[in-house]
């Protein structure tokens, strides 16, 4: 399956979603942006929030899509979780880090993962 950069990371993001909404969660947004950067997906179930960073790759050839998730990501994805917060006048009991994984048709969800 041949993906050029912008399509692999859809189709993962796709993917991503649809095993987020299986496990019962709801998306409430895909691709958020401001200043700053981008969230991939936000989903929540119930009183719970996921902040999920999507890797995709069409190998593991490269290493482990997670391992891209380094310490300077991790940190932005913290500021842009208390951006989209600013912006919502949902309560949350929980705001939870994932990390999804997608080699080919495999995906991987690491829950808490920072």
């Amino acid at each position: 399956m041949s993906h050029g950069g912008i399509a692999l990371g859809a189709y993962g993001e796709k993917l991503a979603a649809r095993w987020y909404t299986q496990a019962g969660y709801r998306v409430v947004a895909q691709n958020w942006r401001c200043d700053i950067g981008e969230i991939d997906i936000i989903v929540r179930r119930g009183p719970e929030l996921v902040i999920a960073e999507v890797k995709t790759r069409s190998s593991s050839r490269f290493g482990v899509p997670a391992e891209a998730v380094n310490h300077a990501k991790r940190r932005k994805l913290r500021a842009l979780a208390h951006a989209w917060l600013a912006t919502t006048d949902e309560y949350f009991d929980e705001v939870r880090f994932d990390v999804v994984s997608i080699s080919g048709r495999d995906v991987e969800v690491i829950e808490a993962a920072f």
